[in-house]
């Protein structure tokens, strides 16, 4: 990992656990979904040996952001699974994601790299430029952020500002 990569993975933990998502370290080699991060009981867990994509926590984060707070602790990679909502909480992920990144002022390739998003990575980041913004409707749903509309209405900033980070 470049020491460029290393400051934004530090700037990503010390972000999530201030948003209040627990984050703790294992040197076990673990199944996951993405290489070096899993989700225990509503919290992340990383394996910095094992971690291939920095960006990719961020993301993982935001699927633990989207959940009710009275159902996050039961969180772990196969409760998110076989959630009835994991389709839309997927795309929320994805735009909570987004917003952190821009929040942090990373590169947005750090998180949405050429090899994630099941090769949509490119045409993520091109909604995202254009302001065809993935999962903004369903954020602003669940209370965590405004679209352009509604935030001028009640004088905030738009999306990819957030309101909160965490859904209630």
């Amino acid at each position: 990992m470049s020491s460029e990569e290393f400051a934004s993975l530090e700037k990503c933990i010390s972000f999530i656990k201030e948003s209040g998502i627990e984050v703790s370290y294992t040197d076990k080699e673990e199944e996951s979904f993405l290489p070096g991060i899993s989700i225990s009981g509503g919290s992340l867990v990383i394996n910095l040996d094992a971690l291939l994509y920095p960006g990719d926590l961020l993301h993982e984060a935001g699927h633990i952001a989207v959940v009710p707070a009275a159902e996050r602790a039961l969180l772990n990679a196969e409760a998110i699974a076989a959630r009835p909502n994991n389709d839309a909480e997927e795309i929320g992920a994805i735009a909570w994601s987004y917003a952190a990144a821009v929040h942090l002022d990373l590169d947005l390739s750090f998180v949405f790299h050429k090899d994630g998003y099941k090769g949509g990575s490119a045409n993520i980041l091109e909604s995202f430029a254009d302001k065809r913004y993935i999962g903004l409707p369903l954020l602003q749903w669940m209370g965590l952020t405004l679209d352009e509309k509604n935030a001028a209405e009640q004088h905030k900033s738009p999306y990819p500002s957030m309101i909160k980070w965490l859904r209630d």
